[in-house]
């Protein structure tokens, strides 16, 4: 699919990820709907892309509750024309072992990552493009390996992966693309200080904002979208996970030492 010109919303575009695909896409020359909560970061995106030349605009809404929901189907009724692509970056992460993460934190997690985009993605249905629409959802490695430390931001990336395999096929004679990119551990701000030191210590990779953002374009350039795993060795690992998860499980177990003395912040 060619960008230039196509109408995208995306959703977490005030977050690292976001942002660089933000960029990247009115680098395209797309027209943007940039959704987000933080009104003032996301008014000086839009600046600085000059989204307005491509006649792009800036939608302060929280995915999560209904009327930021309800005031992303107004402004979509508003356009009259149908929308070509939806991105579903908008999301939070939670580092704790389960026994230490307050009940709160876990529901606003599973609500801000799984049950708002299927809304969204719900609600956005009627109006896609039905000869060529993209849904694209930004996920996480840990949609396929589950890691000690971030059992709920697992359980919520597993279920965004689900949710995306399953629309695929239940929109396979349509015309309408859905796709699932996973990228592996990357420099945003949902990662706190002591997960980033404990990637440091554990030697895991991490990529920048950037590198999530090139992939995204990619996969909206390519004639047939198709998920995708980002980072060398995470696709091996997942790849096993898959077959043999008991040998993730005693590499894994290697590390909990380690992993646990940063969720307790000891």
């Amino acid at each position: 699919m060619k960008l230039k010109g196509k109408l995208i919303l995306l959703t977490g575009a005030s977050g690292g990820i976001g942002r660089a695909i933000a960029q990247r896409l009115a680098a395209q020359g797309a027209q943007l709907i940039l959704v987000g909560r933080a009104t003032q970061v996301l008014h000086t995106l839009a600046r600085e892309l000059n989204i307005q030349r491509n006649n792009g605009f800036v939608l302060h809404a929280d995915i999560a509750t209904n009327w930021g929901r309800e005031t992303i189907r107004t402004a979509l009724l508003a356009l009259q024309r149908p929308l070509d692509g939806l991105i579903n970056c908008a999301g939070i992460n939670v580092f704790g072992l389960l026994a230490d993460v307050e009940p709160e934190k876990i529901e606003q997690l599973i609500t801000t990552n799984i049950v708002a985009p299927i809304l969204l993605t719900r609600l956005a249905l009627p109006f896609l493009n039905i000869n060529e629409a993209r849904i694209l959802t930004i996920g996480s490695s840990f949609g396929g390996l589950g890691y000690p430390g971030f059992s709920v931001y697992c359980a919520s990336k597993f279920a965004q992966r689900g949710f995306s395999e399953a629309l695929r096929r239940e929109l396979s004679d349509s015309k309408i693309q859905v796709a699932y990119l996973a990228p592996r551990a990357t420099n945003t701000r949902l990662n706190s200080d002591a997960v980033s030191a404990m990637n440091r210590e554990l030697g895991n990779a991490t990529d920048e904002p950037e590198v999530v953002a090139l992939a995204v374009e990619k996969m909206l350039l390519a004639k047939q979208m198709r998920d995708r795993n980002m980072g060398w060795p995470e696709r091996l690992f997942l790849r096993i996970n898959s077959i043999f998860p008991s040998l993730i499980d005693s590499a894994l177990r290697k590390q909990l030492s380690v992993i646990r003395r940063y969720a307790q912040g000891l």
